[in-house]
C-alpha cells in the first residue's frame, strides 16, 4: 500500500482542488500515468501516479479542496482486493482560508492570456468566500474570483459536483451583474498588473452559434476570449504602446541550420528551427540594452539582472500558454532549443507546473509559425516590450560580391516586430535593440554553438 498525497505544485501554492479523477477505485494504474487533475489559483495540472498498482481508495472526492501534502488516495499492489468506495465523510471540514491574490505575469498577446474581469459590485455585497464564517467548500480560484468581484457566493447557483460553485458559475454571475448594472465610471488610477494565469485546461470549446436573420450568426465569446480582451484593454490603457520593426536576412543562420539539421534532429529528437537562434540573439542583445529587460513599478523602472524569457506556445488553435525559460542569460543555443522543445511539448500535453508559466522579464511571440508576416503584439504587463518573430520567406535581396560590387540573391528573410512601452525609453533605444538583434543573427558564427 502507498499513500498518494497532493504534491507541491509551485512555490506559493499551498492547496488545490481535485477537479477530476482519471481512475476509479479498483482500476489499475501505471507509474507516471495521469491519476487526477488538480486546480490551484494559478493553473490546472494533470498529476501522474507516483507508483504502479491498483487504486484501492479515493479519500478526496472531486470538488474538494485540500492542503499540499494531504493524503488524497491509496494505491495498493496489483493483486490487492479493491475495497468498496468509502462513504462520504460525516464531519464537515473546516472552511479554508481565503487565498491571497497571486501576482503573476501573463502574456497579453491575443489570445494567450487570461486576465481578471472588471470588478462588479453585487446588489448585496457580501463576499462570503472571504469570511471565516463561510461553510461552503470553495476552490482557491473560486474564492479569489468572489473576493475580486465582491459578489455574494450564496447568491450563486453551483453546477459542480455536489452543487459546488465553480469558476464558470462565478464568471456567469459576474456577466449577469455586468449586464444589469450601468457602466462604471473610469478609475482614477490605472489597473494593476495582478492577473490570473491561464489554466492549461480552461474551457476552450467554441460556443454554439445562433442564427440571427438570414445573413448573420451570433457566436458568444468564450470565457477565455472575454477575459483576454479585458486584459488587453488594460494593457493598452496602462502602457503607451509604440511599434518598431526590422527586417532580418537569415542566410547566415540558415547556413548553420542546413548543415546541421539532420545531425541535430538525430541527436536531440526534435528539429532545429529559427526560434532558438532568435531567442539566443534576443538574450545577448538584452545585455547591451538592459532597459529592455525591465518592468514598470509605479514611477520606477525595475531593471532585471537576469533574463527569464517567455515563449508563447500555441495549443492547437485553442489558446496559448507562455512558459518561461529561467536564467536564459546563461544558456547557449542548444540548451535554449532543448528548453523550447520541452516546454512546448509539455504545454500541449498540459503537463506544465504553475511556476513554469508565470513571471518572465521579456516575451517572444512566434507568430511566424502561423504564417503571419507582420504582427503588433500587446505588451505583457508589467514588462516593457514584447517581440513578434514573423514568417521567414525566401525573397530577393541585395548582397555584396567580391570586388565591391552588388548583386541580387534569394535569401530567407523575415520581420522582427516589437511593441514597447514609451514610458520606459524612446524610439532610438528600441531601434538600437532591434538592430543589435538583427546584427547578431546576420553575423555570428552560429556553428560554434551547435
Amino acid at each position: 500500500m502507498a499513500e498518494v498525497t497532493l504534491p507541491q505544485l509551485g512555490e506559493t501554492v499551498t492547496e488545490g482542488t481535485i477537479t477530476r479523477w482519471f481512475k476509479k477505485v479498483g482500476d489499475s494504474v501505471a507509474a507516471d500515468e495521469p491519476l487526477f487533475e488538480v486546480s490551484t489559483d494559478k493553473v490546472d495540472t494533470e498529476v501522474p501516479s507516483p507508483i504502479a498498482g491498483v487504486l484501492t481508495e479515493i479519500r478526496v472526492p472531486e470538488g474538494d479542496t485540500v492542503p499540499v501534502g494531504a493524503v488524497i488516495a491509496v494505491v495498493g499492489a496489483t493483486d490487492s482486493a479493491a475495497p468498496p468506495a468509502p462513504a462520504a465523510p460525516a464531519a464537515t471540514p473546516a472552511p479554508a482560508a481565503p487565498a491571497a491574490p497571486v501576482e503573476a505575469v501573463v502574456s497579453t498577446m491575443a489570445p494567450e492570456s487570461v486576465p481578471t474581469r472588471p470588478s462588479v459590485s453585487s446588489p448585496t455585497p457580501a463576499p462570503a468566500a472571504a469570511s471565516g464564517n463561510d461553510k461552503r467548500l470553495l476552490s482557491p480560484v473560486v474564492r479569489r474570483l468572489v473576493a475580486e468581484h465582491n459578489v455574494n457566493v450564496d447568491s450563486i447557483r453551483g453546477t459542480g459536483p455536489g452543487g459546488r460553485v465553480t469558476r464558470e458559475d462565478v464568471l456567469d454571475h459576474v456577466d449577469k451583474l455586468s449586464a444589469a448594472s450601468p457602466p462604471a465610471s473610469p478609475a482614477a488610477s490605472p489597473p494593476t498588473a495582478v492577473v490570473a494565469v491561464p489554466t492549461a485546461s480552461a474551457p476552450l470549446t467554441p460556443a454554439r452559434s445562433v442564427r440571427v436573420g438570414e445573413r448573420d450568426d451570433v457566436v458568444p465569446l468564450s470565457k477565455i476570449r472575454q477575459l483576454t480582451g479585458s486584459h488587453m484593454v488594460m494593457s493598452k490603457s496602462v502602457s503607451p504602446h509604440a511599434f518598431s520593426v526590422v527586417e532580418v536576412d537569415y542566410f547566415n543562420v540558415d547556413r548553420t541550420r542546413s548543415r546541421t539539421k539532420f545531425e541535430f534532429k538525430s541527436a536531440e529528437g526534435f528539429s532545429l528551427t529559427y526560434l532558438p537562434f532568435i531567442s539566443r540573439a534576443v538574450v545577448d542583445a538584452l545585455a547591451d540594452f538592459p532597459h529592455m529587460n525591465s518592468s514598470i513599478s509605479g514611477t520606477d523602472l525595475v531593471i532585471h539582472r537576469y533574463v527569464d524569457l517567455g515563449v508563447a506556445v500555441d495549443l492547437d488553435g485553442q489558446g496559448l500558454l507562455v512558459p518561461v525559460i529561467r536564467g536564459a542569460e546563461g544558456k547557449r543555443l542548444r540548451a535554449i532549443a532543448r528548453e523550447i522543445s520541452d516546454l512546448a511539448s509539455r504545454a500541449k500535453s498540459r503537463k506544465l507546473g504553475p511556476d513554469e508559466i508565470q513571471g518572465g522579464t521579456f516575451t517572444i511571440s512566434n507568430n511566424g509559425s502561423a504564417g503571419s508576416v507582420l504582427t503588433m503584439p500587446i505588451i505583457n504587463q508589467p514588462q516593457v516590450a514584447i517581440l513578434s518573430s514573423d514568417a521567414i520567406v525566401r525573397k530577393p535581396v541585395v548582397v555584396s560580391v567580391p570586388g565591391g560590387g552588388e548583386s541580387i540573391a534569394i535569401h530567407p528573410v523575415g520581420h522582427l516586430a516589437m511593441s514597447w512601452d514609451h514610458r520606459a525609453f524612446d524610439g532610438a533605444y528600441a531601434a538600437g535593440f532591434l538592430v543589435r538583434v538583427k546584427e547578431i543573427l546576420e553575423t555570428r558564427d552560429w556553428s560554434s554553438e551547435i
